[in-house]
């Protein structure tokens, strides 16, 4: 049924988006479903133009004729629609279970506002049971997951620190040419904290920690779509 509520909850966000619009379209399983529902409504006349967060995202969109740009021809845009991995009752995501995390959170920050779809089991009271996604320069690996290592240490999270690898067995390489490393620390008590340290250290280029990017969520369920704004 995930499918399903995915679907669900990338339909009810197309209500946002109007003619005209610059969008930043997402990466992932539930951001398909917004990119294919979208394309009916370009098919049906819709005018908008779309900055896509990965190389996949865009292939998919040139393939549906979903019309694109850059942030460097656009680098302002209305609206981002994309998926995460994790939310908590503060909106406050962890993305990046795809790879595509440095283009998604660059594409989210150029927005005037982020509206994320999820199936409600991505909905959590304290984020960390997905593993949290960190992209890295190559160089000096080692020394960077020491360094992340001593933070993970410091704000008491205990677990373990992997290195992403692909099917072929080689490190998975980002859009960027970058590696990830996979924070697994099951809980994160204070994600803020963690943000603020992880952009610290040289050797990461980004983390999977969105905070303060997004303005809404759409999540799909047994029950409907569930609206999620930030606590207060």
């Amino acid at each position: 049924m995930s499918d399903t509520y995915k679907k669900m909850a990338a339909e009810a966000a197309l209500n946002h988006v109007k003619p005209g619009m610059r969008l930043g379209i997402g990466t992932g399983s539930t951001a398909e479903f917004f990119v294919r529902a979208l394309a009916a409504k370009v098919a049906g006349g819709l005018a908008v133009i779309g900055v896509p967060t990965s190389e996949r995202t865009a292939a998919l969109c040139r393939e549906l004729g979903v019309p694109l740009t850059t942030l460097d021809e656009t680098p302002e845009l209305d609206l981002t629609i994309d998926g995460a991995d994790e939310l908590d009752g503060q909106l406050r995501l962890i993305k990046g279970g795809g790879g595509a995390l440095l283009r998604e959170k660059i594409v989210a920050n150029a927005s005037a506002r982020m509206i994320v779809i999820a199936d409600d089991g991505k909905h959590v009271d304290t984020l960390g049971a997905f593993p949290l996604p960190i992209e890295v320069m190559p160089f000096g690996l080692a020394a960077t997951r020491i360094a992340i290592g001593r933070v993970a240490d410091e704000l008491g999270l205990a677990g373990e620190l992997r290195l992403r690898m692909a099917s072929d067995g080689a490190p998975f390489v980002t859009d960027g040419g970058h590696y990830i490393v996979d924070g697994d620390w099951k809980s994160l008590s204070d994600p803020d904290a963690l943000a603020s340290r992880l952009a610290g250290i040289p050797g990461v280029v980004e983390h999977g920690l969105f905070i303060g990017l997004a303005d809404m969520a759409y999540l799909g369920g047994a029950d409907g779509v569930t609206v999620v704004e930030p606590s207060a």
